[in-house]
């Protein structure tokens, strides 16, 4: 069983017993997307060594490019659905992935912005939604080719 997948059954479990989740869905967020750009497992473990939980500007690296990731997941109560995204602090990152999960962490929808088409598009909103993010472009699921 890999680490994430330990770490999300934990998470489950724990929502099961209390209620609310642990907040893993950023750190699985960034893990995902960075296995989608194309990081090993063991190139995102020795890029994140020695890193702060929250260091400024972006989430990782990778091929000298900075990867700034949100992601979101419903809470699982009835209904639940997610309508607001978080929003950037700051644009010091070259791209933005936005990361959707289902109730069990599950990646329904990635999608992808470069720094200057977030900022001309969202710069002076002050709230995200999912079809904000909709407008990037589209990493999973993949398009079909017709």
């Amino acid at each position: 069983m890999t680490l994430r997948k330990s770490l999300v059954n934990i998470a489950l479990k724990w929502e099961k017993q209390f209620g609310v989740a642990p907040s893993i869905t950023g750190i699985v967020g960034e893990y995902d997307a960075a296995r989608w750009v194309g990081l090993s497992e063991k190139e995102y473990s020795a890029c994140m060594q020695g890193v702060a939980a929250v260091q400024k500007g972006y989430d990782f690296k990778y091929k000298n490019e900075r990867y700034q990731v949100k992601a979101c997941r419903p809470s699982g109560k009835r209904n639940s659905k997610i309508t607001k995204v978080p929003n950037v602090s700051n644009y010091e990152w070259d791209y933005l992935i936005w990361v959707r999960y289902n109730e069990k962490y599950e990646v329904q929808e990635m999608w992808r912005f470069g720094r200057d088409k977030f900022e001309i598009l969202f710069d002076e909103k002050q709230r995200l939604s999912p079809k904000d993010m909709r407008m990037g472009k589209q990493l999973f699921p993949p398009k079909k080719i017709k």
